[in-house]
Order: structure tokens, then C-alpha cells, then sequence
């Protein structure tokens, strides 16, 4: 996975604008329509956000590692469809190589805790 670095600056004001928060994965299968590995993984966000869903490629964990792991993600984006999969929010990674770290926070924090 190659993701170029955007080198353009943004503003404090455009980055909050982002919708940044904790969630807890509840649920994870393998995406067997992406050309690519990855999983689909549902998020709960809490009660202002709700479960929402994702087609993340995080395949360098095993389903039963991301069942209950908190994630960061990016949830005011538009979804985007991915084989045939709406998804609805955006995990966050720190990407290595060919593997894809996720972010999350050194304590378990409520479902919903906005990340700024």
C-alpha cells in the first residue's frame, strides 16, 4: 500500500473539522470482493454516532486481534463504495511497508471520544 504525502498546509480550521473519534470494533470478516486483502469491520461509536462500517486493508491482524480493539478513525468523510461495500468511515493507520499499524489510544477510552 503506497500513500503519497500531501505537502500541502492546512489550517487549524480545516482540521477541525474533522470528525475524529474512538470506536470499538464489534464485528470483522474478510472483504472477498476487494481486489485487494481486507476486512470489513463494524465500529461501534457510540450512542451520538452509532455503529457505522468500513472496508479497511488491515489484513497483517488476525479477525480475532481487531474483535474489541479500540481504532481512530475519521468518520465525517463520504463514503465511499469499495466492491460493492458502502464504506462509512475512514480507520487510521501508521502505514510500514506493506503493513498497516492501526492508531489507538494508550487507555480504553468511551466509544465516541473526540480525538483533536
Amino acid at each position: 500500500m503506497l500513500i503519497e504525502t500531501n505537502k500541502e498546509e492546512v489550517s487549524i480550521k480545516d482540521f477541525t473539522k474533522l470528525n475524529i473519534v474512538i470506536g470499538t470494533i464489534v464485528e470483522a470478516k474478510s472483504n472477498i470482493k476487494a481486489k485487494n486483502p481486507a476486512y470489513i469491520l463494524k465500529i461501534d461509536f457510540g450512542n451520538n454516532l452509532g455503529l457505522k462500517s468500513t472496508s479497511a486493508q488491515i489484513t497483517n491482524y488476525k479477525i480475532s486481534e481487531l474483535i474489541g480493539r479500540q481504532v481512530v478513525a475519521v468518520c465525517n468523510l463520504p463514503s465511499k463504495t469499495i466492491a460493492g461495500f458502502k464504506s462509512e468511515v475512514l480507520v487510521l493507520g501508521a502505514i510500514s511497508g506493506k503493513e498497516v499499524h492501526l492508531l489507538r489510544t494508550d487507555t480504553t477510552l468511551e466509544n465516541g471520544t473526540l480525538i483533536g
